[in-house]
């Protein structure tokens, strides 16, 4: 779908990842450079990339020149390979280099090619980047600025987030899952939300989120991504600092304003705990 000039982006299902949805359930966008086009993240199964290389053709009429991966969670980068198979050059933060090559990355690949097939199979490999940078960049690409800013540690320590001045679209990954409850897991949910302040201040027009719909209105969108971070933090700190047991700090928690959003059931409590169990160690500094 089109957010913006010469910017289009594909949208996932709000769900777990399943061979019945192919595991598109993440987001991937594009824009026209020049002679070229540039992706952001790659969607989860090599398929679902050929069929966006396919849209590419279609509404854009040029090659893919850069892909641009917001970070290496397997939803946003088993297609990574069908893209680079097409000539394009993959740009990623250095800090993705410890997951790629983890035992944690080896072993969700692994269980994906049980529970993905035949979408995600044993062809189905990690990509590393042709670029590793370290911080951020400014990229001029057939005439269009294209800024790459260092977001972590925040969802993930290798975070990006893409920035056109020209048309002011924010890409940003995982940092915000537009009208459903966003995946915590191991993330610095204080660098998270620093780093949500901050865009809020850039001012973007348009939101292109890691999942969920573009947003004309980010500010908002990005501040129900921080509110809700805020309100684990608040409810699973105090917890975490009377020394109170989690099953009772979560049962005493109001959720009643997030209780309606996809996929609280699912990961509300994954997420807290996992904010409780940081908000421990963080106590202990």
């Amino acid at each position: 779908m089109p957010v913006a000039d010469g910017v289009w982006m594909v949208q996932g299902e709000a769900a777990l990842g399943s061979p019945a949805n192919r595991n598109f359930i993440s987001n991937a966008a594009f824009f026209v450079a020049g002679d070229g086009v540039v992706v952001v993240d790659a969607l989860g199964s090599p398929a679902l990339a050929e069929a966006m290389l396919v849209e590419i053709a279609r509404v854009a009429g040029r090659p893919v020149r850069e892909v641009v991966v917001t970070h290496y969670h397997a939803d946003h980068v088993y297609g990574l390979q069908a893209l680079k198979a097409g000539g394009a050059r993959i740009v990623a933060h250095a800090a993705g280099r410890e997951y790629l090559n983890s035992d944690t990355a080896a072993l969700r690949l692994e269980a994906s090619r049980r529970e993905l097939a035949p979408w995600v199979d044993a062809s189905t490999r990690l990509v590393p980047a042709d670029r590793w940078i370290d911080g951020d960049i400014a990229l001029e690409i057939g005439g269009e600025r294209v800024e790459l800013r260092h977001a972590g540690p925040a969802h993930t320590p290798e975070d990006l987030v893409v920035y056109l001045p020209r048309t002011r679209v924010l890409f940003a990954g995982d940092l915000v899952f537009r009208g459903r409850i966003p995946f915590v897991g191991q993330a610095d949910s204080r660098r998270w939300i620093e780093t949500l302040d901050a865009l809020i201040a850039l001012r973007p027009a348009v939101l292109v989120p890691g999942h969920g719909p573009p947003s004309t209105d980010p500010e908002s969108d990005l501040r129900l991504t921080r509110d809700y971070l805020v309100h684990l933090r608040t409810a699973m700190g105090e917890a975490a600092r009377n020394l109170e047991p989690f099953e009772d700090a979560y049962a005493r928690t109001d959720w009643s304003r997030f209780a309606k959003l996809p996929l609280f059931g699912l990961a509300n409590r994954m997420n807290a705990y996992n904010t409780y169990l940081q908000l421990e160690r963080e106590s202990m500094k």
